[in-house]
């Protein structure tokens, strides 16, 4: 399958400034309720998406239809597990139109990466193969579902009908929600468009699928394009069509630009220790008892880069810095191996160097204050900031920075961050960006460092 854009260096092309971050805690949704009839046979929906949840129950990314009125629903969800379900169930006859899931063998659960996913359906079709269509990455995947149930010719949907709800975010026995960002959420209504209406591979890199301009299609009576650039109503429709989304839960705070074509570091669910949970995009770590630790989603081993974090709780060894990859594992017997951390009790920690020691007597954090990172692979150093006030600047040229990948560790006994790569789940009051104009930080971004998101990493890592 191909991949999305990584570390994206291409010059020129279509950017996608923001995406919808959800927390399936804080119940966010989004809702639309057409005041007329479109068509239920012939309809695309196109978006793209990044999960973060890696635990619990499903993951609704869109729902449609009236499931309590007895009529029936369509929906798209995740698993816990990874897997992708595309439904359409008739109430009345007690049958699928359509009942697709991925196999155990094809998951998409990798909370680093953006997938592009395409749903496009035209029961007119005579050959029941090109009924309906789901595109990952821009490649055609229907023949890897365990198809239990394919269109009938003529098959009515449960979409674009007037005075049922559509909804993204939440499933249509409003009981469950999606953890994940989701950015260029389109539906084409009256019109089965293959992927390259939404997207392209890259003239320099096959393998890598990009987004394109949508701006240009026909969207249909219930079609609508929310480019969530308008932060104070997400829900905003820009296809022309005025088909806007009411916000439920969902505030200015939960725009980001974490995006498809410029994706920022996240903490990582599939690192974490126990006792550990994480929201909000995975970028609010917690923890109730236990020493253990939760790693980043990107390693680096070259060029400068810079974060914050707002502590939430500091009781008992709270602390943030960089801890070898290589240390896998995420109990304070792996990251020990390797690892320089500020902690809210006023030390830098440093395990695994050579020549090293423990630096104490430091000035203490807690809640509220804003911890900086400044690492630097090139000249191997770490600086931490309290408040935007430089504590401590550690150097090892012997160990630490000598061929080495290092990433970004959370560690805690009890306590809390909230953690900013570039894109805060919380207010900020200044605003700073680093020198290519990427990032919302509280405070100045020393000079020569730069977010940790894939258009640096791709110019400066």
């Amino acid at each position: 399958m191909p991949l999305i854009l990584g570390t994206n260096s291409v010059k020129g092309g279509y950017e996608v400034a923001n995406s919808c971050r959800f927390d399936n805690d804080s119940s966010d949704y989004l809702t639309f309720t057409p005041s007329s009839n479109g068509s239920r046979r012939i309809f695309t929906i196109s978006f793209w998406f990044k999960t973060t949840s890696v635990a619990g129950g499903n993951s609704y990314m869109f729902s449609t239809g009236n499931y309590s009125g007895g009529d029936g629903f369509l929906q798209i969800k995740l698993s816990s597990s990874g897997r992708l379900t595309v439904d359409d169930y008739d109430q009345n006859g007690d049958s699928y139109n359509l009942r697709w899931t991925t196999p155990s063998t094809i998951l998409f659960r990798d909370p680093a990466a953006w997938y592009h996913f395409v749903l496009a359906v035209d029961s007119t079709q005579g050959t029941q193969s090109n009924r309906a269509k789901v595109y990952i990455n821009g490649v055609d995947i229907s023949s890897s579902f365990t198809q239990t149930t394919s269109p009938s010719q003529n098959d009515d949907f449960h979409v674009n009908t007037s005075s049922q709800i559509e909804q993204i975010g939440r499933s249509q026995n409003n009981n469950s929600y999606y953890d994940g960002y989701l950015a260029e959420f389109v539906m084409i209504d009256g019109s089965a468009l293959a992927p390259t209406s939404f997207g392209e591979f890259d003239e320099d890199t096959p393998t890598i699928w990009k987004p394109i301009s949508v701006s240009g299609l026909t969207f249909g009576t219930n079609g609508f394009y929310l480019d969530f650039e308008t932060d104070d109503t997400l829900g905003n429709d820009v296809s022309g069509n005025d088909n806007d989304f009411a916000n439920s839960n969902l505030t200015s705070v939960d725009q980001s630009t974490d995006t498809c074509t410029n994706n920022f570091a996240t903490m990582n669910p599939l690192a974490m220790g126990s006792n550990i949970t994480i929201s909000e995009g995975n970028l609010k770590v917690s923890n109730g008892s236990s020493d253990n630790s939760v790693l980043g989603t990107i390693g680096l081993a070259n060029g400068k880069f810079y974060w914050e974090a707002k502590c939430t709780g500091a009781t008992t060894y709270a602390n943030i810095g960089v801890t070898l990859a290589s240390a896998v594992g995420v109990t304070h017997s792996n990251v020990d191996a390797g690892r320089i951390v500020y902690s809210h009790n006023g030390y830098v920690y440093k395990e695994g160097l050579s020549g090293q020691s423990n630096v104490s007597g430091l000035a203490t954090f807690t809640t509220n204050d804003i911890i900086s990172v400044a690492f630097d692979a090139q000249n191997g150093s770490v600086k931490f900031y309290k408040n935007g006030t430089l504590v401590n600047t550690t150097t090892d040229n012997d160990l630490l920075f000598s061929n080495n990948e290092y990433i970004t560790s959370i560690g805690m006994n009890q306590g809390g961050f909230e953690l900013n790569f570039g894109s805060p789940p919380y207010s900020i009051s200044s605003g700073n960006s680093d020198a290519n104009g990427f990032g919302n930080f509280e405070y100045a971004v020393p000079s020569g460092y730069f977010a940790l998101c894939t258009k640096n990493l791709a110019e400066h890592g």
